[in-house]
């Protein structure tokens, strides 16, 4: 467990997604500059997509010179997951053949604190835990790619586009028990991640978590999944749980309440990508904010509040706190 330097503002995790090697990254040095305790890669942290795994090598070289990532690094303590354009290919799951070239490029480049256990299992699921005046917080990274079943793709799409969806949707929900977004390895450790004991567990994921289906890459595409990971967290009675996740090219903060306590999941995308519309989601609470951005979440857990933030060029473009009270089984 690392302890953090003090800030009376409270302890701060930063984070985005969707940042491509060769563009300027002037928002990592606007990231760092808010002297978070850490910053999260939450995954398309480069854009390799390729077959080649020399290519993904490159892109992770070409990212190591950018001078605005090196101020991060310098000043932040890094952590990182992956999503499709780093791990491999756009959309991509269990079937990509270079995962495992993936996964040491990876661990060489970001080098996680607790590489032994990373190169012990499959995947790059990490969890890591922070004492902040004398609480702990947790954060846990998911991996959502290494396991991942297949997409149901839409062979006609046209056919499913209306006045709801205004855009051609690639893809359908998945019901088939074997179906799956973590693999049994990955669940069992998590299930055993959520027993902790922290004043507040973050988890990241590299797609959404609490949205609705919308036809593009989100845990609703395998709502049984979705419907499990509700199912642990409230099998273990783990209270103060909160998500972030990235991957869709704009920043929203979406709140699923058909829980016993609302799942919050804070989405930061894209450091330098961005993307004409955003998708309907009936769980949105702030945004959509289009421009490119990144997220911090401030937890005070003396005065058991947390803020969720989402920073864009021009400054803080939204803003929300919640008692932590709210988090918990009434």
């Amino acid at each position: 467990m690392e302890t953090v330097p003090l800030f009376s503002q409270g302890f701060s995790l930063a984070f985005g997604s969707c940042l491509h090697q060769e563009k300027e990254l002037a928002l990592l040095s606007k990231a760092a500059a808010q002297s978070p305790n850490a910053f999260v890669f939450i995954g398309d942290n480069v854009y390799a997509d390729t077959y080649d795994s020399m290519k993904i090598n490159k892109a992770y070289q070409t990212l190591a010179c950018n001078p605005n990532f090196q101020l991060l690094k310098q000043s932040t303590p890094i952590y990182a997951t992956w999503d499709d354009h780093d791990y491999g290919m756009d959309d991509v799951g269990k079937y990509y053949p270079l995962k495992e070239a993936s996964k040491r490029m990876f661990n060489a480049f970001f080098q996680p604190p607790n590489q032994d256990e990373l190169l012990s299992h499959p995947g790059i699921y990490q969890a890591y835990c922070f004492s902040y005046r004398g609480k702990k917080i947790q954060l846990i990274l998911l991996d959502t790619r290494t396991f991942r079943s297949s997409l149901k793709r839409i062979n006609k799409p046209s056919e499913e586009t209306d006045t709801y969806y205004p855009y051609e949707r690639l893809y359908l929900p998945v019901y088939t028990e074997d179906s799956t977004m973590l693999g049994e390895g990955q669940w069992a450790w998590l299930a055993e991640q959520l027993k902790v004991k922290a004043a507040v567990t973050i988890i990241a994921s590299s797609t959404q978590f609490a949205t609705e289906y919308n036809g593009y890459e989100t845990w609703a595409n395998f709502p049984n999944e979705q419907e499990r990971m509700r199912n642990l967290i409230y099998a273990v009675r783990k209270e103060h749980v909160v998500f972030i996740s990235g991957d869709v090219h704009y920043a929203e903060l979406s709140k699923d309440c058909t829980s016993e306590y609302p799942l919050y999941d804070l989405t930061s995308s894209g450091i330098s990508e961005s993307w004409g519309f955003a998708a309907p989601n009936v769980h949105r609470e702030d945004g959509p904010i289009m421009d490119n951005n990144f997220g911090v979440v401030r937890i005070r857990p003396w005065r058991k509040k947390i803020t969720f933030s989402i920073y864009s060029k021009q400054g803080l473009s939204f803003q929300r706190i919640i008692s932590l009270d709210e988090l918990e089984f009434k």
